[in-house]
């Protein structure tokens, strides 16, 4: 039987920062695991094309604590406006129990 849990996908200018946010995330138990990926990316800003180098997160959670983990990753991100986006999935009943012991 799979389990609905949610993934969320975020990008940050440095590991560091990235890092921060992770261990903040994972302290309040707001999330159960952080995986990060350096990368570029190319986005259109004021109508120009810009290329960066980032940090991609992705964050493993509970569908219930979504707002508050968007919350506290607005709260601690240099971005005007981060990317936060929400993805929901089914897992494995035995990862979603991990999940669920870990952060309630």
């Amino acid at each position: 039987m799979s389990k609905k849990i949610v993934l969320i996908y975020t990008t940050f200018p440095s590991k560091r920062i990235a890092s921060q946010v992770a261990y903040q995330l994972l302290s309040k138990k707001l999330v159960g695991c952080c995986n990060m990926f350096l990368g570029e990316s190319f986005y259109l800003w004021k109508g120009k094309i810009e290329k960066t180098k980032e940090t991609v997160m992705i964050l493993k959670t509970q569908k219930s604590k979504f707002l508050k983990v968007k919350k506290e990753i607005k709260k601690l991100h240099p971005y005007s406006i981060p990317c936060i986006i929400k993805i929901q999935v089914d897992c494995e009943n035995e990862y979603f129990q991990w999940l669920k012991k870990e952060i309630g």
